[in-house]
């Protein structure tokens, strides 16, 4: 069974290095490996790809940076004349960017088989890109693999058919236990002048976050007040550190002392800088998960998530843009109001087996 992974952006290649590693181990799959190129400076790729042990891709299209429909129309034209020529099985994408959904239709279009691990997921806000892709993705797969089980609750709503969906666990918490070790020798807490416990670690770049710049300014508010507490640390994406200076708000950032901006960092850098926080702030998807495995607690500066399991078990708090809010559940941090930290069903480490055995099973 020849097999096309599809990795395109940062998130991706956590999810994609597991699951090359489980399909190495079994002669009757025959996986290559598809970059598309739409994250690729050497802090959010070529990094990336090294540390987790990814093998170098079969091809990449180096997409780049363009809006949505450009990247998404550039991405489809690259990939077509692959997907012929290589008379794949199937096609895998992960998750929810611009490429999961490219090179899906490019896929399907074609009379490929295609499966999307990290199915299902819905925060039920359409403004939201990753929403529209995720919404799309999942309609034209055919084998549906979920982390969590909404996931699977909102597929069988929307009408999937029940054996379509796979609730197999998450192949990006298979990353983060295997790495664990190699990230707690990492000397990022020395590099920073850090102590274990004593800071937060913040990441921000979604574009409801950082475009508007009331809203942004707003997050200044909280994090100003937050930081006169603690040091913390903000490896900023380079969407935000272009539009902290496009907003005007450049000087006032660097007049806050102790929120103290680095440049990207590499995961394993990341995963230890994260380990060792008091507090994680982001709007990421993937954080929230992270640092429920974690046990970190974890305040998403969104309104809604797509990955709700994280705050039942007691992680993850979502406190939304609001400068009130966030403060509230920072004093309620403070205070130790929180919940006890469960761990989700099924992350275990073991997805990415999971999903290679179904493949088998399923498609083989």
């Amino acid at each position: 069974m020849k097999i096309i992974l599809i990795a395109g952006a940062r998130p991706n290649f956590m999810k994609i290095s597991p699951l090359m590693a489980a399909f190495a181990k079994r002669n009757s799959i025959d996986a290559m490996l598809v970059h598309t190129g739409q994250h690729y400076d050497e802090a959010m790729s070529d990094l990336f790809f090294r540390q987790l042990g990814i093998p170098e891709p079969d091809v990449n299209l180096e997409i780049g940076s363009a809006s949505h429909a450009v990247q998404t129309a550039e991405i489809m034209r690259e990939f077509e004349p692959i997907c012929i020529e290589q008379q794949a099985d199937v096609v895998l994408v992960v998750g929810d960017v611009n490429s999961t959904i490219a090179c899906g239709l490019v896929a399907v279009k074609l009379g490929v088989k295609l499966v999307h691990v990290e199915a299902g997921l819905r925060s039920f806000d359409r403004t939201m890109p990753e929403e529209i892709n995720r919404l799309l993705t999942d309609a034209i797969s055919d084998l549906l693999f979920c982390t969590e089980t909404s996931g699977a609750e909102n597929l069988r709503n929307e009408g999937v058919a029940e054996e379509k969906i796979f609730l197999v666990g998450n192949v990006m918490i298979d990353t983060l236990l295997a790495n664990r070790a190699k990230a707690d020798a990492s000397s990022v807490l020395d590099n920073l002048s850090l102590t274990a416990g004593e800071y937060a670690a913040l990441t921000l770049h979604r574009p409801a976050n950082v475009d508007d710049p009331k809203v942004l300014s707003g997050l200044l508010d909280a994090l100003e007040q937050i930081a006169a507490d603690m040091p913390i640390i903000f490896p900023c994406h380079p969407r935000t550190q272009k539009n902290i200076a496009a907003l005007g708000l450049a000087d006032r950032v660097e007049s806050m002392r102790n929120l103290r901006i680095v440049e990207p960092m590499g995961y394993l850098d990341f995963l230890k800088l994260m380990s060792a926080a008091s507090l994680v702030l982001t709007d990421s998807g993937g954080i929230q998960e992270e640092t429920t495995i974690l046990k970190v607690p974890c305040l998403t500066l969104r309104n809604s998530t797509e990955r709700p399991i994280t705050a039942e078990v007691g992680s993850n708090r979502i406190v939304g843009a609001n400068p009130k809010d966030i403060l509230a559940a920072y004093d309620d941090f403070k205070a130790g109001r929180k919940p006890p930290m469960g761990t989700p069903d099924l992350w275990d480490g073991c997805a990415a087996e999971r999903i290679a055995d179904v493949l088998i099973d399923k498609l083989g």
